[in-house]
Formats: structure tokens, C-alpha cells, sequence
């Protein structure tokens, strides 16, 4: 398998792309006169910040500013180093250009450096260049690594999470990801379902040890998934950089808190996501409902614990898990910091928390998350005081990514990345004979299996197998899990990673041949905007088969398309079906093309 050769998300992210509206960036930039919360420990004091080239140059009172340098005055107001997420999913959710408006949410925040959890290593590549074109914080892609059966292994395919449950195995996917070029990984380590289902699998000791072995050979920070005292102390005897959700189900002990200590462990309990009443919800009508009562238990044993293993000298860093339901990009972050107030911290460090804590969290302290000369010059100007009160993060008037401002005066950040996908590519009649590289299409896409969700899912095998006369074609077989609407399938991105888009307008439709069990069979084709379908037969001798674009039809539900068809922004196209439970389905298919 060859990959393109890719810059890791923790070089330089380009953001001037998008911002012709604005005004001209200039090389060297002065913000003079602001009170500097530096973040290395030092009182917030008023000074002068010099940026050159993207990096502060120098802070203090009365500097030199060179002729032709951009003066933006701060009096009055506080410059922060840019705010981390270290925990995000950029959950597509269905809707259209959702990369361009998550980036925006989150620069609009403040928020200059993320993980995002959410992508399959396929789409890195791509998604690397998308995100230079944008007005982004600097994105960190994180490979995803669960047991069969565990939390993080109940959607989507192995290619998006690994399944491990041996240290050999574990080792082995480390390795099989090092081409992607992951920035770091995710361990989905603690199957516990917060009382609320079935606990899911979880990772033993030495599986998880050797992952993070394995990883750290190769320089990447490996988080975890844990969400239970005792799990806590599995990952950290197993060295794991950050626990990156709250332990929950009681108050931490002081083996715990002496094995994070001893391991390193950093901690960032993402407490926005397990408030019990979000920001603009409403509390239930029935207090004592006993879902509720549960939720409101863990918060507060969320809140103790991240107070007590703060005060016992644990690393405290910033995440929020954005994108899962009522925890909004950008917001959540600074509602996050609130939060940390909330259970006990001070402004200052909760502040701490969202810059330097989480960037030595990350391990590129020496690079961003304190304003210092040499630093990259990610900034955040507020209208504020934010170490004395922590709500005033909210009173954001500019941000700075790369010494380049991406909020505020003068600078159209909605207007330049709103509705904006990546160009399309010119769509290749063939997409598909079976007979190229292993496992790829042939526009190169890594083919992927599809099957629907759960602890419990469909059981699906595809291969391509040689058939009569020399040719190949793919098979499918599977067997319906027990649940509503069971499905399986077979995905063929139509680019690598189904990120970039491909522009058939200059085709009728799609063309294919189709042998099976009679069906019916989904035939569908995913845009920008949604997914459109049609159903069709085969019995067990080949049949070719023509579908215009103007047969299909706007699929129902979450995969509902939400803008018109247009044929100029083509995904993917998927064949699948589905069956009552427990039942089998069979299917092969061979030349898909456009015509």
C-alpha cells in the first residue's frame, strides 16, 4: 500500500487560505499594551507581544516595533495563549459541509488546537489538505483502537477502529496505522456503559501495555476511553498519556491517584458532556427519574475527582467530547473551563488547564500554549479578565492562529468557510472491476464494509473471488443481527477517505452487474449533502443493470439528503441490504461504472 507522503497536523496548518475577504496579513504584527496571561506561571501583567512569521518574537514593555508592522491595541483588554481541546469528534451528523462550519465553531472560540476522534485513517490524507484551505485550528487526527465488542468497536468498520484483544495484535495494528501518519491514538480501554446498557468489552493490562509501548516506539501519545476507578488504574500502569473522560463511578482512591502520578498519566475529564442539564435544556419534569438520579451521581463524582487528583498534583488538561449530543464545537470548550471553576479550580487554573497543562499534556509545550518569544503565536485577545473570572473566555475579540487573525475586525470568517467543500474531482467512468489492488477501487479508495451498529451487529464477510472465464467479482455474505432493521453492505468511496468529492455530470447514471438471493437490494449514492437510493433485484444468473441519476430518490431518515441533487458532488456509492433478523443475505457485484 502506498501512501502520499502527509504533514502531521502538529506542523504548521495553513489558515490564510480562506480569508481574501479580509484584511492582508501581514509578516510582523505587534499587540501592544494588553495584559499577557502567559500561562507559564508568571501574574498576568500588561506588555507588548511581537509576532514575526507566525511566532512571537518577543514580550515586554516599550518594545521596538518594526516599521511596516500591523499595531493592534490592547489596552484594556487580555491576550491568552489559544485554547486546547484535546478531545472532539467532528461528527458529520448528516449534514453538509460540516468540516468548514465545525472549524469555524471552533476558531470563533478561541480554539487553536484539537484531537479530533473521528476519522478513519484512510481520510487523513485528505482531510490534512481540506483543513489547510480553511480558517482551522490545528487538527490532530487520532487512529481509534477497541476490543471486538467494546465501546468505540459498535459502529462504523475495523478500518475506522482496530480491534485488539491480544498485546501481538495490539502491536500489530500500531504498526499497520504508521503509514497514515496518525497524530496520536485513542484506546477505547474501559467497556463500562455508565449503568445505562450492557457493560461492552474492555482492554486487559498487557494488551493495553503494548499498545502503548508500540506506540510510543514510533512518537505517538496514546489517551484512553476510561471512565472507572479501577480501569483508571489499568491505564495508567499501562503509561497512557491522557485519560480523556472523567472517572465516574465513585471517588478516586489514593492508588490511583499515586499511579497517575507515578505513570505521568494526565487527566481531562470532559465534564461538559456529562452535565446533567446542559446549557439551554431544561431539567426533567420527573426529578426522580432513575436516569436522571444516575447522571447527577457521576457529575458529582466527576467534579470531586477531578478536584482531588488536581489538588494531589495530577496533570489537568482540557477536553470536552465535543460533537456527542448537547456538547457543542467551540463552545463546549469554554464552558468546559467553567466547569473546571465549578468543581473547585481556580479561573487561573482552569485557564492553565485549556493552554500549557494540555499542551504539555500533548507533549508540544515547546512549541505552542504559552506566550513566550519562539512560541508559535496562536493568541486569544478578550475583552476581559478571565483569571478572576472565567466566564469572560466568552468576551473574545480576536484570534490569532499562526501570528494570522481569524476573528475578528475586518476578517469575514463564516463568509469564507461556509459551504465550503473541497473541489471536486473529475468522476472516472470505471469505479470498480475487482480486479486492481487488493482491497482498493479502482480510483484507489480503500473499499469499506458497512453494517449497522451496536453491540450486536450483522455479521458481514466480502471478498473478491475469481469467477468463470478469468474475471473477479465481489462477494457478500452476511447474517442479520437480532435487531429492528438489521443491514450489511459494501461501500466503494468514490476518493480515499470519501472526503474529496467527484463531479459525474458529465454521466447518465450508474451502471453495474448484480447476482443474489432475489433481494431487494439497496443501491445508493452519497453526496456532499445526503444519500440517495433506489432498490433492485438479482437472482442468481448475472444481470446488468442501468440506474439513472433521476431514479434515485432521497433517502429517508437520518441519511436524509439535505440539499438537491446536483451530480456534482458525489461521495461514494454503496450496495447492501437488509433482512429480517437472524436471516441471511448474499450478493455479488462486479463493473460498477458510470455511463
Amino acid at each position: 500500500m502506498t501512501i502520499q507522503p502527509i504533514f502531521k497536523s502538529l506542523a504548521l496548518v495553513a489558515v490564510g487560505m480562506t480569508l481574501a475577504s479580509g484584511p492582508a496579513q501581514a509578516e510582523t504584527l505587534a499587540i501592544v499594551g494588553t495584559t499577557v496571561f502567559d500561562a507559564t506561571g508568571a501574574a498576568p501583567r500588561t506588555a507588548d507581544v511581537l509576532i514575526e512569521d507566525g511566532r512571537i518574537s518577543a514580550v515586554g514593555s516599550g518594545l521596538a516595533i518594526p516599521d511596516g508592522a500591523v499595531t493592534i491595541d490592547g489596552r484594556g483588554k487580555a491576550l491568552t495563549p489559544g485554547f486546547f481541546d484535546v478531545h472532539t469528534h467532528w461528527t458529520p451528523n448528516g449534514a453538509p459541509y460540516q468540516t468548514p462550519a465545525i472549524a469555524t465553531a471552533y476558531v470563533q472560540a478561541g480554539v487553536t488546537t484539537v484531537n479530533d476522534f473521528h476519522q478513519p485513517p484512510e481520510s487523513y490524507e485528505p482531510r490534512r489538505r481540506w483543513l489547510s484551505q480553511l480558517a482551522s485550528p490545528h487538527v490532530n487526527l487520532t487512529a481509534r483502537m477497541s476490543t471486538p465488542g467494546g465501546h468505540g468497536a459498535d459502529w462504523a468498520d475495523t478500518n475506522t477502529t482496530k480491534w485488539v484483544n491480544t498485546p501481538e495484535g495490539a502491536r500489530h495494528e500500531v504498526r499497520r496505522l504508521l503509514p497514515y501518519e496518525p497524530d496520536l491514538i485513542k484506546a477505547f480501554a474501559d467497556g463500562w456503559r455508565y449503568g445505562l446498557s450492557a457493560d461492552n468489552t474492555s482492554m486487559d493490562l498487557g494488551t493495553l501495555s503494548a499498545l502503548v509501548d508500540e506506540a510510543h516506539k514510533n512518537d505517538l501519545k496514546v489517551v484512553t476511553h476510561t471512565v472507572t476507578v479501577a480501569r483508571g488504574k489499568i491505564a495508567a500502569r499501562a503509561g497512557v498519556d491522557i485519560i480523556v473522560h472523567s472517572l465516574q463511578d465513585g471517588p478516586v482512591d489514593a492508588e490511583v491517584i499515586d499511579l497517575m502520578k507515578a505513570s505521568g498519566t494526565a487527566y481531562a475529564p470532559t465534564l461538559a458532556v456529562y452535565e446533567p442539564v446542559k446549557p439551554g435544556q431544561s431539567p426533567p419534569d420527573d426529578l426522580n427519574n432513575p436516569r436522571y438520579v444516575q447522571s447527577k451521581a457521576k457529575f458529582q463524582y466527576a467534579l470531586q475527582n477531578v478536584k482531588a487528583l488536581h489538588d494531589a498534583g495530577v496533570l489537568v488538561a482540557l477536553g470536552t467530547d465535543a460533537g456527542m449530543p448537547g456538547t457543542p464545537h467551540g463552545v463546549a470548550t469554554l464552558h468546559e473551563m467553567e466547569l473546571l471553576v465549578q468543581a473547585g479550580l481556580t479561573p487561573v487554573e482552569a485557564l492553565m488547564a485549556a493552554t500549557a497543562n494540555s499542551a504539555r499534556a500533548m507533549g508540544v509545550l515547546d512549541d505552542r500554549g504559552a506566550i513566550e518569544a519562539g512560541k508559535r503565536a496562536d493568541l486569544v485577545l478578550i475583552d476581559g479578565a478571565p483569571w478572576t473570572t472565567i466566564s469572560d473566555v466568552r468576551k473574545i475579540e480576536r484570534v490569532f492562529i499562526d501570528g494570522k487573525q481569524v476573528v475578528g475586525p475586518g476578517v469575514a470568517l463564516p463568509e469564507a468557510n461556509s459551504q465550503m467543500t473541497m473541489a471536486p474531482l473529475r468522476a472516472q467512468a470505471l469505479i470498480d472491476d475487482f480486479e486492481g489492488e487488493p482491497g482498493r477501487t479502482a480510483t484507489g479508495a480503500l473499499r469499506v464494509q458497512d453494517t449497522d451498529g451496536g453491540m450486536d451487529r450483522s455479521v458481514l464477510i466480502s471478498l473478491v473471488a475469481p469467477e468463470p472465464g478469468g474475471d473477479s467479482a465481489l462477494r457478500l455474505a452476511a447474517r442479520m443481527s437480532v435487531k429492528e432493521d438489521p443491514h450489511a453492505g459494501v461501500i466503494l468511496p468514490l476518493s480515499r477517505g470519501s472526503v474529496q468529492p467527484v463531479d459525474a455530470r458529465a454521466f447518465k447514471g450508474l451502471a453495474f452487474a448484480l447476482r443474489g438471493d432475489g433481494g431487494p437490494y439497496l443501491v445508493m449514492v452519497r453526496t456532499v449533502g445526503g444519500w440517495w437510493q433506489t432498490e433492485v433485484e438479482a437472482k442468481s444468473e448475472w444481470t446488468i443493470f442501468t440506474v439513472p441519476f433521476s431514479d434515485l430518490a432521497a433517502a429517508p431518515g437520518w441519511r436524509r439528503a439535505q440539499t438537491p441533487w446536483t451530480g456534482g458532488d458525489l461521495l461514494e456509492v454503496q450496495f447492501g441490504g437488509g433482512r429480517a433478523e437472524d436471516e441471511t443475505l448474499w450478493l455479488e457485484v462486479d463493473d460498477v461504472r458510470f455511463y
